[in-house]
């Protein structure tokens, strides 16, 4: 019995102050988690009420209405754009030639500046014949 003796004050005595530490932090926090669940306890049960103000909600609802209404506007001009392709492609089939009545110049319909003409500025040819009747010159990187 001497011997564990003398190995558990030797023990001791070697880590005596880390055990004090230890058993002094787990103290603390055993004492601060009952003290933060006896509080918690006694507090009155209320329910949580969140409010918003009157200016809040308005913008809220103006927000809203001007995202319809560009929603609108958007699927208005998909419409638009729906439909001017439709109508060029049924001039497309009509117009061997293209030019714009801003220009002399004709076009064929495949030719990049042919597709920048605007639908209301759009004039269709038959033929070369039919375009340089009415004034249009070829246009040299379109018309080899």
């Amino acid at each position: 019995m001497s011997i564990m003796k003398e190995g558990l004050i030797k023990f001791w005595q070697k880590y005596e102050i880390k055990i004090i530490t230890l058993v002094s932090l787990v103290l603390v926090a055993l004492i601060s988690f009952q003290g933060g669940y006896l509080k918690g306890k006694a507090a009155p049960e209320s329910p949580l009420i969140i409010e918003k103000s009157i200016a809040y909600t308005e913008t809220q609802n103006n927000k809203n209405a001007s995202a319809d209404y560009s929603s609108q506007i958007e699927n208005n001009d998909k419409k638009e754009n729906n439909s001017s392709q439709s109508k060029g492609i049924e001039e497309d089939k009509k117009c061997v030639f293209m030019g714009s009545k801003n220009s002399n110049k004709y076009h064929l319909p495949t030719c990049r500046y042919a597709k920048a003409i605007k639908a209301e500025n759009l004039v269709c040819f038959t033929s070369k014949e039919d375009a340089e009747k009415q004034g249009y010159q070829p246009d040299a990187s379109c018309i080899k």
